[in-house]
């Protein structure tokens, strides 16, 4: 199974615990969101202050982004706002916490590992490595890039993008007073933490500072109101595509009905394609552009 829905969570209210994996001890974590079957997981850290950590590797993807204080990374600074992609197999440098710091920990395909090493896996995506400061290196952008678009008064910073799936993720803030009257879903599962701020949503409430939610496809959720302003850390595992609607009684199965519908009426040769039996494309003997691509665990999971 994929990891559920969890709306609304406020993680302020929960304690930290040990963090007793290899590479993390004397850290403590709170579990945000996990997949109970390939352990990917969502975690919030507290890196004591003194930590250290020899070089090496993680066998996952991995996200991470520093909520406060500041992490040594080799002769790299990682101050608040700061966000890192680490493919699997990518070593980062030793690391030093000289008086503590937060961070969300993002691993994306496996439970928490740690390998120590100097050098990088010889198969690792060193190229696809991103580091960079959420918060002073990369401008806001309304989000006319998602199309169809929520109201005005909605901005991001796209921190990272996949080239083949399109999983996104992405700062995003709603202005004093944002307000939006319709219901959306999307096609693909995506979680928002809130750095700051408080929110509400219809179908949830309220979502302060520390709120959290995992939000699987096709589930309902708007309207939406923001009195006082936002900002927080927000990610897609595929394309973000806005279905917007009125209807807050539609189940998740009849919204991606009419997604499917929708699908059909726009694109329907491959509409039709992808309904034949024995061509549906994750399925085939191989994607022609990427062979091997539907073999990928993260992949095949969602075909089971």
């Amino acid at each position: 199974m994929a990891r559920p829905h969890i709306e609304p969570y406020v993680e302020l209210n929960d304690p930290y615990r040990a963090f007793k994996v290899r590479g993390f001890r004397g850290c403590q974590y709170k579990t945000l969101s996990l997949d109970v079957d390939t352990g990917a997981c969502t975690l919030k850290i507290r890196f004591p202050g003194g930590y250290r950590r020899s070089p090496g590797l993680s066998y996952s993807d991995c996200e991470i982004f520093v909520l406060n204080g500041t992490i040594e990374a080799g002769d790299a600074l990682w101050r608040e706002g700061h966000y890192c992609f680490v493919p699997a197999g990518v070593a980062l440098p030793a690391i030093h916490v000289p008086q503590g710091a937060e961070a969300l920990l993002m691993f994306n395909d496996a439970e928490p590992n740690f390998e120590e090493s100097g050098d990088s896996h010889d198969r690792a995506l060193r190229e696809a490595f991103t580091s960079l400061n959420g918060y002073e290196d990369l401008p806001w952008f309304g989000l006319g890039r998602v199309q169809p678009s929520v109201a005005t008064g909605c901005l991001s910073k796209l921190l990272r993008q996949d080239p083949l799936t399109h999983a996104t993720t992405f700062l995003y803030c709603m202005v004093p007073q944002f307000a939006q009257d319709n219901i959306s879903y999307h096609d693909c599962a995506e979680e928002s933490y809130h750095i700051w701020g408080t929110s509400w949503m219809m179908q949830f409430g309220e979502l302060p500072t520390g709120g959290y939610f995992w939000r699987p496809p096709y589930i309902n959720h708007g309207a939406f109101r923001c009195r006082f302003g936002t900002i927080a850390l927000g990610r897609t595992d595929s394309k973000l595509h806005n279905y917007f609607h009125y209807n807050p009684w539609s189940n998740p199965w009849e919204n991606l009905q009419r997604a499917a519908g929708q699908g059909y009426r726009q694109r329907p040769l491959l509409y039709q394609w992808e309904m034949t039996d024995g061509h549906n494309h994750p399925h085939g003997p191989a994607d022609f552009e990427e062979p091997g691509y539907a073999d990928a665990a993260s992949v095949a999971r969602l075909h089971r």
